[in-house]
């Protein structure tokens, strides 16, 4: 197409793609080529400007491995990744959160009540609850998974010194839906900046801090697995989570347990973790659908 002009480009870029053997695809690149091409437009992007966007996914190359991503990373300190979540979350229920990079297959599974915290740095918490389907009825032959950085404020993939699947576990509840573990109360950390995306941060004024969580997914049977993480209500960064992964629902509280015999029975560290012991109890719900 020739005398192409500011407002006509995107019109030919759709009709180039005209014939695309997938419409759900060709819906998604003339979408995303029409909102480029109106950011150009509505803010004058020099050349210098855009080789500097190219120039900033180009070295994410360099930064991203079986270990880190920097293109999720971007995704994440974008909003994006929070906001495709949001768009695609069922309603009635727990709510679901982002992935996040450290998630990892085939993590070993532990019994319900086993223990993750192991004396390892850091305050030992208590996790128990309860998970419901839609209908208010035990959620049976449900499987947690479940992870979190150590004590040191690290995941396993960024620590040599922790195994490779430190505070990651499948849980399987009861038949009533209770479930209880034991680990270590998470603590806030940075994501990565030392690359591109944090130089992004640091372009915006903006901090890399993620308020502590416990990292979930339920998986259900029948049903589609429920990514979520729960956060403690005392942290600093709730309001500020670099990731934008808060939702008000999972933000509970913390409390210290004194006495030993109201943890949960079945918690195989009952009589030897230090008291008193940090505590979250977590209600989830499947949503309908």
């Amino acid at each position: 197409m020739r005398n192409l002009t500011p407002a006509t480009i995107t019109k030919a870029f759709a009709e180039y793609a005209k014939k695309a053997p997938d419409k759900r695809t060709r819906t998604l690149m003339v979408s995303l080529a029409g909102h480029l091409h109106k950011f150009v437009r509505d803010n004058k992007v020099t050349q210098a400007e855009w080789l500097a966007g190219i120039d900033a996914l180009t070295r994410a190359t360099k930064f991203t491995d079986d270990k880190r991503n920097e293109y999720i990373l971007f995704s994440d300190l974008l909003g994006v990744s929070s906001l495709v979540d949001m768009v695609n979350a069922l309603k009635g229920g727990t709510p679901s959160s982002v992935l996040g990079p450290f998630h990892i297959e085939g993590a070993p599974e532990i019994p319900n009540g086993g223990d993750l915290w192991k004396g390892q740095v850091g305050e030992p918490l208590v996790v128990s609850g309860r998970i419901v389907d839609h209908k208010g009825k035990p959620a049976k032959g449900t499987v947690l998974a479940l992870w979190q950085n150590s004590g040191n404020g690290l995941y396993a993939q960024q620590d040599s010194q922790q195994s490779p699947t430190n505070y990651h576990a499948r849980l399987k509840v009861a038949d009533d839906g209770t479930f209880c573990y034991s680990t270590v109360r998470p603590i806030s950390y940075t994501v990565p900046d030392d690359g591109p995306a944090g130089d992004m941060l640091r372009a915006l004024g903006r901090h890399a801090w993620r308020p502590a969580h416990l990292h979930m997914i339920i998986h259900a049977p029948g049903r589609k697995p429920l990514i979520t993480e729960f956060f403690p209500k005392d942290d600093k960064y709730l309001d500020r989570d670099a990731v934008f992964g808060v939702r008000g629902p999972l933000v509970l509280p913390f409390k210290k347990a004194k006495d030993r015999k109201k943890l949960p029975a079945k918690l195989a560290a009952r009589e030897t973790l230090p008291m008193p012991v940090w505590t979250a109890t977590l209600d989830l719900k499947l949503p309908a659908g």
